[in-house]
């Protein structure tokens, strides 16, 4: 339950969701439980029984078939021919013996009243024979074998009496996603620099030209920055200036010009028409365009003039334009979620991403979503999701921890986290077990992203190429879910606006940029290798396995993750110290994964395609920064041996 039911826990197509409830009643008697589920706008429960496990602690699973919202909950009451059973079976009196047949013959008539075609008939023939059995004064051990048989006791524990059932009082909730709620590798970027000439702005047909270069690298979501008109009035300038010269672009963040607002397309990116080939294009390739959606706009956007009610007014005339001390977004006004008109507005909003559904978005990053009502992220959401349940949201929220938690309470699929912010072996150790394993587990996603067109951390800045590849790993492989922002992720782009800032000089954020995709320096090649073991590797494609290894360094992190069958193990080692080659000794549980310590067994290592023979708990690492700051071990079986050949799987 995610705080009693209020909130829904989050799965995904084919996930079985295991429920446990504890369930007791005074006395002795039996009872039985019953999970039960259903779609919402189902109006019949599916149930199953569930089993005891130990303390009245009962537990049954059920498996979704389908994304959208479902409700379980859990079902129980005492069972009188369960008790009538278990109490018969102990029972050595030859009197108690016949006066229990004889209850026990009424409570399968009972029974039989309650099932129809053949149960009824054979149950009916049961409880006459009991009966009659006794009448006759059969022998004790004749009366003993027809009360306990057991194919007919089955079927009588299929119709019990459940007018005094209780059932849990809260339906709960539980929304179901698609695959790609909880495995996803995004790449960000922005469409007016997808243009391979210089100076000139990019298009959607550019865009197109790049899906091959994106798809080779291994993402399967693509994720534009706002493409809508930019505004005008307050424009800002390179590196986030004031005064914008003639042919400075704006950031897209400043959404709205006399073009139009939210569901228009900036003109020279192309056309709506445009923009829906390079979804479908973008399909050809296995990816999904995913769009922002930021709920701000520019002083010139049409909503301005059309509904100024839905912005607070100063007592000057003018709007306060939005703020995060100490940054200054002047080119952008906040919409007021509480004003008279909030109805019309919610409405509207949630309209924008419904108008974009219409045109093949099935992903949307929603930018600063904490800087708006929590209600209206509810109440949207789950209008959307009921008519297009595959629709997903990621949160851009980088505020406070249980602000973030809210959020992804509220509905958002997935979640940015302070992952940028975690360097040290320690903090990433304590921050990714509490993501993985903490409460949150049940209905916070993380997506981490080593950087963002906001942010370049100083270890980005200070750290060279091996900090380049070893966030990298770190992101794609302790989470599920990662993205980075490129081309300047794969061209080591590092240099801030000024000392001691995260944002970086000559932004892209304010001005158009050419990539060169083909630079022999680039990590490209790198990253496709990663996300190519991703993709081949199940045990990367969730968080729950997740589970931290001794190594006796503390510039060297060693983590572990499995499929629940234990056929794919994989087994990353981390280098954080960029400079310097490191080593150690890590301790693998062996037990835990079903391997003889007196058997040797093999490593490959993904990333160098190297093999390594490893024997006993605790075996030797040694990691070059400058050749590859990290390992990413498939463990491989030892399966038989044949003369000189060894075969692993």
């Amino acid at each position: 339950m995610v705080d009693g039911g209020r909130f829904a826990a989050k799965r995904v197509v084919g996930d079985r969701v295991a429920v446990e409830a504890d369930c007791f009643a005074d006395g002795h008697d039996v009872i039985a439980v019953r999970l039960k589920w259903r779609r919402e706008d189902d109006t019949q429960w599916k149930e199953v029984p569930m089993v005891p496990v130990g303390n009245d602690r009962w537990r049954a699973v059920f498996e979704p078939e389908s994304s959208g919202r479902w409700y379980y909950t859990v079902g129980a009451w005492v069972d009188r021919f369960l008790t009538w059973h278990h109490d018969f079976e102990r029972r050595i009196d030859e009197a108690d013996l016949r006066l229990a047949a004889r209850v026990g013959a009424e409570l399968i008539e009972q029974a039989a009243g309650r099932a129809s075609g053949d149960d009824a008939r054979r149950l009916a023939h049961w409880a006459s024979q009991l009966g009659a059995a006794v009448e006759r004064q059969a022998a004790a051990a004749e009366v003993r074998a027809l009360a306990l048989d057991d194919d007919l006791g089955r079927i009588a524990a299929r119709y019990p009496d459940r007018s005094l059932e209780f059932t849990f009082p809260v339906e709960l909730p539980l929304v179901v996603d698609r695959e790609r709620a909880r495995f996803s590798s995004w790449y960000e970027f922005f469409p007016r620099s997808a243009s391979r000439e210089a100076g000139r702005h990019g298009t959607f047909k550019d865009c197109e030209a790049m899906l091959p270069y994106v798809a080779e690298m291994g993402f399967d979501v693509v994720y534009f920055p706002p493409i809508h008109p930019v505004g005008r009035v307050n424009r800002k300038g390179k590196n986030n200036t004031l005064l914008a010269a003639s042919d400075d672009v704006g950031s897209p963040w400043a959404i709205g010009a006399e073009e139009g607002g939210h569901k228009s397309v900036h003109v020279p990116l192309g056309t709506l028409a445009d923009f829906e080939k390079l979804v479908a294009r973008a399909h050809e390739f296995g990816i999904e365009i995913a769009l922002d959606i930021a709920y701000q706009c520019a002083p010139d956007h049409p909503y301005v003039k059309k509904h100024p009610a839905w912005f607070r007014w100063r007592p000057d005339g003018t709007v306060q334009y939005a703020e995060n001390p100490p940054k200054k977004y002047q080119d952008i006004y906040p919409f007021d979620f509480e004003s008279e008109q909030w109805e019309q507005m919610w409405c509207e909003l949630t309209d924008v991403m419904e108008f974009w559904i219409g045109s093949g978005v099935k992903i949307f990053r929603v930018d600063n979503p904490h800087t708006k009502a929590f209600p209206f992220w509810e109440w949207s959401i789950t209008q959307l999701k009921r008519k297009y349940p595959d629709v997903l949201f990621l949160s851009e929220a980088f505020t406070r921890p249980k602000v973030m938690h809210r959020l992804a309470k509220l509905g958002f699929t997935q979640s940015y986290t302070y992952f940028a912010w975690r360097n040290t072996k320690q903090e990433l150790t304590d921050y990714f077990t509490e993501l993985a394993h903490g409460p949150g587990r049940e209905y916070f996603r993380p997506n981490v992203w080593p950087n963002t067109p906001d942010i370049l951390t100083e270890a980005l800045q200070f750290g060279g190429r091996p900090v380049f590849m070893s966030r990298l790993v770190l992101a794609a492989t302790l989470s599920a879910s990662y993205g980075i922002y490129g081309p300047a992720y794969e061209h080591l782009e590092a240099a801030p606006r000024e000392p001691g800032a995260e944002e970086y000089l000559n932004s892209e954020k304010y001005e158009l940029k050419q990539w060169n995709l083909t630079r022999p320096d680039s990590l490209a090649p790198f990253i496709a290798r990663v996300n190519l073991i991703r993709r081949e590797n199940p045990a990367l494609h969730d968080n729950a396995s997740l589970r931290f290894l001794s190594i006796d360094n503390p510039q060297i992190i060693a983590y572990l993750k499995s499929t629940a069958a234990l056929d794919n193990v994989v087994i990353c080692v981390v280098n954080l110290d960029p400079h310097h080659r490191q080593s150690g000794w890590l301790t693998v549980d062996l037990a835990e994964l079903g391997i003889d310590p007196a058997t040797p067994f093999q490593v490959h290592d993904l990333l160098t395609d190297a093999h390594f023979l490893w024997q006993g708990s605790s075996n030797y690492v040694e990691i070059d920064p400058q050749r590859a700051p990290a390992h990413v071990f498939r463990l491989r079986r030892r399966l038989r041996r044949e003369q000189d050949f060894d075969y692993f799987m």
